[in-house]
C-alpha cells in the first residue's frame, strides 16, 4: 500500500512540489479506488493536528482502497500535518494556497476548542462560522505528567493532587526542598504556547478555572479578576520555557533521562494522555524511524488527572462550511467520518494510545495503570469556555506568561546573499526572507521582554571583531520599531566564525542570567563553522558543548537555552542539533529557505 498522506507545506515551492507529488502518486479511477492514477478522484484534502498524522493517514489510506464513492466517482482522502493553532489562523485568515498548502475540506484539530476561537474570530472579522456540527473520533485527557519520584514525594497515588499543589510548588522560594528533595532545586514546568499548541491551551483553561473554583461557565468577568490573575502569573512563573508542540519538552526530558538529569530538566509538563503513554513506552516523540527500537526511560513518568478537573482532546473531524468545498467533496468527507468511527478503526485509535471515540468500544490497553496511566480517571470534566473568553483568555495570557530575555544572534556571511530559491536566482536572498521572518517574529516579544539582536561574520568591522550588536539585551518596547529598521538595512559580508560566536552569546547570556525569565540564545545560520581556522573546528565544538551541558544540569543549574535554525542547505544540522540539545532546547531546520518565516515563528514560540 502507498502511504499517501503528506507534511504540513509552508511556502510557494514546498506547496507545488508536494501537488505535484499527490498527482503522482495518486489512485483512481474505478471503484475500487485502488490504482495507481487517482487523479480523477474527488479530492478531500484534510489539514491534521501533529500527534495523529500517522494514524489518521493510515485511516485515510485504508478508506481511499475501500472502494468508497460518491456517484459513482472515488474519493481520495489527503493528509497534511498543520498545528491546531496555526490552522485555526490561517483558517480565520482566508487560507492562502500559495503559502499554506491546499484548502482543507476536513479540519481535524485536537480539539473541538480550537472550531469555537476559530468560528469567534471570524465572527468579529463580519464573516460566518465555519467549524460546526464535528464527529469527535478519539478522546484523551490532558494530564499533568511528573516523574514517579516527585509524584510520589506529593503523595501520588493515595493523595490527590491539582493544581493547586502545582501552584503551592510554583511560590516555593526552597522549591522541592519543602518535600524533603533539596537536590531536586526549584519547581520547573513544562508548557507549551497555547496560540499554538491544544495541550497548552487546555493548560490554560484548566489554571483559570482552578483559579475561580468552577468547573463550568468561565466568564470574562473571571479573567478581569486580580486573583485569578495573580494566580495565572505564579503558576507561569515556574515555566521552564514554552514551544509550539509537546513533543520539544519530551524529547528533551529522555535526553535528560539517559543522561541521568531527568529530575533536573522538568519536574512536571502539562501533556495529553496519549504522550504520556507514548513516553513511557520509549517513544517520546510518538513516531519511531524505521529501524528505531523504542527504549524505555529509567525514570518513568505518572499521570496527574488534577482534582479541579481536565479537559478531553475530543480530536474533531470538521467538515468545513467553506466556499471551497464542494457538494461532492462534502459528501465524500461524510463517508470518511462514518469510516474512522467503525468498530474495526477504533480499534487502531485504542493502539495508538487514545481512547475510541465509538462508546461501543472499550478502553483498554495500552491504557493501563502499568503505563502510568489510569481510565478510571478524569472524574471531573470542565467546560470549554465560549470561543470569546478563549479568545479573551489567550490575550492576557500574552501578558501573564514568563518574560523572556533573549540574544537573536543573526548570521549575515556572504553566503546569505544566495537567492532563497536556487530554481529563481532573481528572487529574495537567503538574508531578504531572514530579515522578513526576524521583523515579523520581533511583534511577537511583549514590551517588557529583554531582547538583543547580534550580527556575525569575520572582520565585520574590517578588523578582528566577529560580531556586532545592533541592539543590547534590553526591554524591546521602546526599541521594537528600531531594531526592525536595522535589520531591514542588513547585507551579506563574509565568513562564518559559528562557535566563536556561539560560544560568546552563550557565555554574555549566561553571565547575565535571570532566573525569573527564559534566558536564551536564538541562534539563526546558513552556513557551517568558517571562521579560518580549520584545525580548532573540533576543540571549538567540544568546548562549547561541554560549557552548556554543565551550566544546564545539576540542583544549582541555570539554564541558558540555545535554539538553532539550521537555514538553507548548506549547514551542518547535525552539529546544530547537538548545540541545542546539550542546552535542553530544540533545533530548527529550514533546509527549504522559502520556509523560514514559519520556522521562526515556531521558535519564538518558545517564549
Amino acid at each position: 500500500m502507498t502511504t499517501r498522506h503528506r507534511s504540513s507545506r509552508v511556502g510557494a515551492a514546498v506547496a507545488a512540489i508536494a501537488a505535484a507529488a499527490v498527482l503522482a502518486a495518486a489512485c483512481s479511477g474505478g471503484e475500487s479506488g485502488s490504482g495507481d492514477d487517482r487523479s480523477e478522484c474527488i479530492q478531500v484534502d484534510a489539514a491534521v493536528s501533529s500527534e495523529k498524522i500517522d494514524l489518521l493517514g493510515d485511516l485515510a489510506d485504508d478508506f481511499n482502497d475501500s472502494g468508497a464513492t460518491v456517484d459513482g466517482t472515488c474519493i481520495d482522502v489527503e493528509v497534511q500535518k498543520v498545528a491546531s493553532g496555526v490552522a485555526a489562523q490561517r483558517l480565520a485568515d482566508g487560507w492562502d494556497t500559495a503559502t499554506d498548502g491546499p484548502r482543507p475540506v476536513i479540519w481535524s484539530p485536537a480539539s473541538s476548542a480550537w472550531g469555537q476561537i476559530l468560528n469567534q474570530r471570524l465572527s468579529t472579522a463580519g464573516k460566518p462560522a465555519m467549524a460546526t456540527d464535528p464527529v469527535s473520533f478519539m478522546n484523551t485527557p490532558l494530564v499533568i505528567a511528573m516523574p514517579r519520584p516527585m509524584a510520589e514525594a506529593l503523595g501520588w497515588p493515595d493523595q490527590p493532587i491539582g493544581w493547586s499543589d502545582i501552584l503551592a510548588l510554583s511560590r516555593a522560594e526552597n522549591g522541592w526542598a519543602d518535600k524533603g528533595h533539596p537536590e531536586w532545586g526549584r519547581f520547573r514546568l513544562g508548557k507549551t504556547n497555547p496560540n499554538y499548541s491544544t495541550s497548552g491551551l487546555h493548560a490554560l483553561i484548566a489554571q483559570t478555572y482552578a483559579a475561580t473554583g468552577k468547573t463550568a461557565g468561565l466568564s470574562s468577568e473571571d479573567l478581569q479578576n486580580p486573583t485569578v490573575q495573580q494566580y495565572g502569573r505564579d503558576i507561569e512563573s515556574s515555566v521552564v520555557h514554552y514551544g509550539d508542540i509537546t513533543m520539544t519538552f519530551l524529547n528533551n526530558w529522555f535526553r535528560a533521562d539517559r543522561r541521568g538529569t531527568a529530575l533536573n530538566y522538568a519536574s512536571a509538563v502539562a501533556v495529553e494522555e496519549k504522550s504520556l503513554i507514548d513516553y513511557n513506552a520509549g517513544n517520546p516523540d510518538g513516531e519511531l524511524d524505521q529501524g528505531e527500537k523504542p527504549r524505555k526511560p529509567r525514570t518513568p513518568l505518572v499521570a496527574i488527572y488534577p482534582t479541579e478537573g481536565t479537559l478531553y482532546s475530543d480530536n474533531p473531524l470538521f467538515i468545513l462550511d467553506a466556499d471551497w468545498v464542494s457538494g461532492p467533496q462534502r459528501a465524500a468527507a461524510q463517508q470518511f467520518q462514518k469510516f474512522v468511527m467503525e468498530p474495526k478503526n477504533q480499534e487502531k485509535v485504542l493502539k495508538f494510545g487514545f481512547r475510541p471515540g465509538n462508546p461501543a468500544v472499550a478502553v483498554g490497553a495500552p491504557i493501563t495503570a502499568d503505563n502510568g496511566v489510569d481510565p478510571n480517571q478524569p472524574q471531573t470534566l470542565l467546560e470549554v469556555p465560549s470561543g470569546a473568553v478563549m479568545d479573551e483568555l489567550l490575550g492576557r495570557w500574552a501578558e501573564q506568561r514568563k518574560g523572556a530575555r533573549v540574544m537573536l544572534v543573526i548570521d549575515v556571511s556572504g553566503s546569505m546573499g544566495d537567492p532563497a530559491d536556487p530554481s529563481d536566482p532573481g528572487g529574495p536572498t537567503k538574508l531578504d526572507l531572514a530579515k522578513e521572518a526576524v521583523i515579523d517574529g520581533l511583534d511577537s516579544f511583549k514590551a517588557d521582554d529583554l531582547v538583543g539582536v547580534r550580527i556575525f561574520t569575520s572582520g565585520i568591522d574590517g578588523g578582528s571583531a566577529d560580531f556586532v550588536d545592533l541592539a543590547p539585551v534590553q526591554a524591546i518596547g521602546p526599541n521594537r520599531e528600531r531594531i526592525k529598521n536595522q535589520v531591514d538595512q542588513l547585507s551579506p559580508l563574509n565568513g562564518t566564525p559559528l562557535y566563536t560566536v556561539t560560544q560568546r552569546s552563550y557565555d554574555q547570556m549566561l553571565t547575565g542570567y535571570d532566573p525569573a525569565l527564559i534566558n536564551a540564545v536564538i541562534l539563526l545560520t546558513d552556513g557551517r563553522n568558517d571562521d579560518g581556522n580549520a584545525a580548532d573546528d573540533r576543540d571549538q565544538l567540544q568546548s562549547l558543548l561541554a560549557d552548556v551541558k554543565n551550566s544546564n544540569d545539576g540542583e544549582n543549574s541555570r539554564p541558558v537555552r540555545i535554539f538553532t535554525i539550521a537555514y538553507g542547505g548548506d549547514t551542518n544540522p547535525a552539529e546544530l542539533k547537538r548545540i541545542s540539545e546539550a542546552s535542553n532546547a530544540t533545533a530548527y531546520t529550514a533546509t527549504d529557505a522559502t520556509t523560514i518565516n514559519d520556522v521562526f515563528a515556531a521558535v519564538v514560540s518558545n517564549f
